[in-house]
């Protein structure tokens, strides 16, 4: 008789109210898998946009949203031997081929087939789930699971960012933007980790609050003051080293006037507007670098952990709601409400 689980499925696109509790039959590990005990799954922008459809993405209903995931080891396939039922453990977001040139030279996430968990197959909105044996991680320390789930996807991608894109190096200065979102929360962290100063932008005294709990030397109101003449005005008409990039639109348009000659701006998302309009003299003339970034590597991940282990890099939590509230934690997202991350527990 197949078992069943409790999940938070989508059968359709659309808004928070097509989120739908059901019962459905709970995944069995095949060869080198592993099935999760979900404990904690923390939320991100992507789960909107999933939600919320669009032709990149290429899934099966009924579709199981949810990519940072913390749980205890329930079932082992075959082959899986160095684990043991009970033990804590992450899942790296992350899922690829394991054999292509990227993934042999450590840069999974530019593998063809890349796929984030909860993306382009099903993610851990559930309270089981099944991932290569490659995707486990060590359990950081003694965190919460909560705190555990909100260490992975964001940190990573901000790892990524700053670390490998952007090259940020001590002494320079780093314009955060969406200082109080999973990812910009990851950002100003991994920035003064490495010796820079950080500048930091949100939309509510409460947000800059926590920028500032978090590293920022200066925060920035973009609802009440222009970012970008802020900017100028702070570093006396230079302009800053790295622009930490997320929100698109405007602001990145914007963005690009507040770098230096020469400064980099480094993206990961667009959830004001992916179609700014720059102007490339700015550019060209200036010699200012665009890096895109997604994700992180199954290495990158496994730096971060070690970071948030020994409490350099700190999750931060803003609510824990019941995995059949998914809705409301949706809603917390668009909104904007959330200063840190929502997480999700069965």
């Amino acid at each position: 008789m197949t078992q069943t689980m409790k999940a938070m499925v989508l059968r359709e696109h659309g808004g928070p109210d097509v989120l739908s509790y059901e019962d459905v039959p709970r995944p069995e590990p095949g060869p080198r898998e592993v099935r999760v005990a979900v404990r904690a799954v923390a939320m991100n922008h992507l789960d909107l946009w999933v939600r919320r459809g669009g032709p990149a993405f290429h899934i099966e209903y009924p579709h199981r949203l949810g990519s940072e995931i913390a749980g205890v080891v329930d079932a082992l396939g075959p082959g899986v031997t160095e684990l043991e039922a009970g033990e804590p453990v992450v899942v790296n977001p992350g899922l690829s081929c394991g054999a292509c040139r990227a993934c042999l030279s450590g840069v999974d996430n530019l593998c063809a087939q890349y796929r984030i968990l909860g993306e382009n197959t099903q993610g851990g909105y559930a309270e089981y789930v099944v991932v290569p044996r490659e995707n486990i991680a060590p359990y950081p320390g003694d965190l919460s699971f909560p705190d555990a789930a909100a260490s992975l996807l964001t940190f990573q991608t901000a790892w990524q960012m700053l670390v490998h894109k952007a090259r940020v190096q001590p002494g320079e200065t780093v314009l955060v933007h969406g200082a109080a979102s999973g990812v910009g929360v990851a950002g100003i962290q991994v920035a003064r980790r490495f010796g820079a100063e950080v500048i930091a932008t949100a939309g509510s005294d409460e947000k800059l609050a926590l920028a500032r709990e978090l590293g920022a030397s200066v925060t920035i109101n973009y609802r009440e003051q222009d970012f970008r003449r802020e900017v100028k005005a702070l570093t006396e008409g230079r302009g800053v080293d790295v622009v930490f990039e997320h929100v698109g639109g405007q602001t990145m348009t914007e963005s690009v006037k507040a770098a230096r000659n020469g400064g980099r701006i480094v993206t990961c998302g667009a959830t004001a507007g992916y179609k700014p309009e720059i102007d490339l003299r700015h550019v060209f003339f200036r010699q200012i670098e665009i890096l895109g970034s997604t994700m992180g590597s199954k290495g990158d991940l496994l730096a971060v952990l070690e970071h948030v282990r020994a409490g350099a890099l700190r999750p931060v939590v803003y609510d824990v709601l019941a995995l059949a509230d998914a809705a409301t934690g949706h809603r917390l997202l668009e909104d904007r409400r959330a200063a840190g991350k929502v997480v999700l527990t069965p």
